[in-house]
Formats: C-alpha cells, structure tokens, sequence
C-alpha cells in the first residue's frame, strides 16, 4: 500500500512531514498572487493594530464629554469632527472597532467551529446520523437570522458576549454543508483507511486526520463569517437593538448619527467607512484564500 501526499499519511507512516510545508508554500505563493487580498490583509492588519492600540493611539478617551466643541466638522484637534456631546470621533471609532470586530470575530470562530465539526461527523459517519445532522440543519437554515438575533438579543440586554454566543450559534449551518461535502471525499483516501486500520478510534481520525485536511474551507468560512457578523451587527445597532451606549461600536454610531445626516454628515460618513472598508478587506482575503486553498487553481 502506498501513502497519500498529505500530513497526515505521513505522520502514519513515521515519515517527515515535509509535504505541508510544501503544500503551505504553495498555498502562500498562490495567495499572493491574488493583488487584491494582498492589499487587503495589509490594510486589515493595520486597521486591527490601530483599534486594539486605541488606548495608546485615542487622543482622548471615548466618553470625554467637551460640550465647547460639540457638533465640529474635522480640524486638526479632531480629525473626525465631535459628536452632539463634543467627544472625538476618531477616538471613537477606534474604541467602536474593537468592539465591532472583536463580536465579528468571535461569532465567527463559534459558527464555523460547531458548522465544521457537525459536517465532519455528518460526512464521516454517514447513514442515520447525516440523515439526522442533514435535516437538523435544513431545519436550521429555514429559519430567518436576523428576526430570531433581535428577539433572542433582547434577553441578553444587548450584552456582548450574548449577541457573540447569538450569531454564532445562528450561522453555522453553510459551514456544516460544505465541510461534510469536503469530509465524504476525505473519508474515502487511502490514510484514512490506514488509520482506521491501524485502530486509531473514529473521533481521533475525525479530529486529527480529516477536519485537518478540511480546513479551506473552514478558513474561508471563517473570513467570510466575520464580515457578515459586523454587518449584522451594526444593522442591530443602528436599530437601536445591538451594544448599548455609551459603549461605542460603528453600529450605534451611525445609529445616534441618523437624524443629523445632512447636518453633520462626519458622523455617519465615518462609521460607515469603517464598516465598508473592513467587510471589503475581509471579503477580498475570503477570496484569496478559496484561491489559494483550492487545489484546481493552484499552480506551481
């Protein structure tokens, strides 16, 4: 019997695992061909430095209220204007984006984890049980998000942690269909044979043979996760039903901004900006990486 090109066939046989660094070197190469996800990431990076380094970076603090310089388009004291009680825009969305992309994030990698792991053993195991994870998905899917994130969000009193846990476990359900797709292929190469064959138990091979070599499209989900989870997180803001103030997120800033759009368009241009660029970044990285991680597109 001979074994398959992958890590983990080799890690079985006792060998070198020199093909993953191979085939992360590819993966590298070919995401850096794609210019787009490249700018992208760079500004990305930049943008999650400067929100989480708000203290070091924010001229001052996001509830400092100065009611002399309410309402002031950009100046060189404040490059993003003040808002209706004088405090720094630019300051505040730095403080908002840690909150907005710390929820997006988050969600995220509680989606696409629990959405992997229930395609992984869906597609593993067949039969009843993907009959019964399948249809129990179906199910999910049916039902609409965004209605159900704003009844359930009420209970939380808008906490964070409790519209993290709410998005998550309400967009895992693309997540499990593709990776169970990805999963009934994997099952059928010849290391895992070798390892069933070996005696190494279902969940082991399940863990540390198959969602491994699964993981393009659970990196890709997760990219594509967190600029839905910032959307809809700020959708739930601006309706006044996401984080409450005086914490800020981009959300409800554009939410306290809506009914002076015309007079003082800084506070929604801004917060929109933000949230516009960062799924713009977060979409294109998505697409660089379904490049990069799908073997039919990869060249040498």
């Amino acid at each position: 019997m001979t074994t398959t090109d992958t890590p983990q066939a080799l890690d079985i046989a006792g060998g070198k695992p020199t093909a993953a660094r191979s085939q992360r070197s590819r993966v590298w190469r070919q995401f850096r061909r794609h210019k787009p996800a490249m700018i992208s990431a760079a500004i990305l990076a930049v943008l999650i430095l400067a929100v989480y380094l708000a203290p070091v970076i924010a001229p001052y603090e996001f509830d400092e209220i100065d009611l002399k310089n309410r309402k002031q388009p950009p100046t060189l004291d404040h490059w993003m204007g003040t808002d209706e009680l004088g405090r720094d825009l630019f300051t505040r969305i730095l403080y908002g984006g840690r909150i907005s992309i710390s929820i997006g994030i988050f969600a995220a990698l509680i989606g696409t984890g629990f959405g992997a792991l229930v395609g992984a053993i869906s597609g593993f195991y067949g039969g009843t049980t993907d009959n019964v994870l399948m249809r129990a998905t179906d199910v999910a899917y049916s039902i609409p998000s965004l209605p159900l994130i704003i009844i359930l969000s009420s209970f939380t009193r808008s906490a964070v942690a409790g519209l993290i846990v709410i998005m998550g476990l309400l967009s895992w359900m693309v997540t499990a269909r593709v990776v169970r797709s990805a999963v009934l292929s994997i099952k059928q190469q010849e290391y895992i044979t070798a390892a069933r064959a070996i005696g190494i138990r279902n969940h082991t091979i399940i863990l540390k043979h198959t969602l491994p070599n699964a993981m393009g499209p659970i990196i890709v989900g997760v990219t594509l996760g967190v600029g839905t989870a910032i959307i809809i997180e700020s959708s739930l803001s601006f309706l006044g039903l996401g984080v409450s103030p005086p914490i800020p997120t981009w959300g409800n800033m554009l939410q306290d901004s809506q009914s002076t759009m015309a007079s003082e368009p800084w506070l929604t241009i801004f917060p929109g900006l933000a949230i516009l660029v960062t799924v713009l970044c977060i979409n294109f990285i998505g697409d660089g990486l379904h490049d990069a991680l799908d073997p039919t597109l990869q060249r040498g």
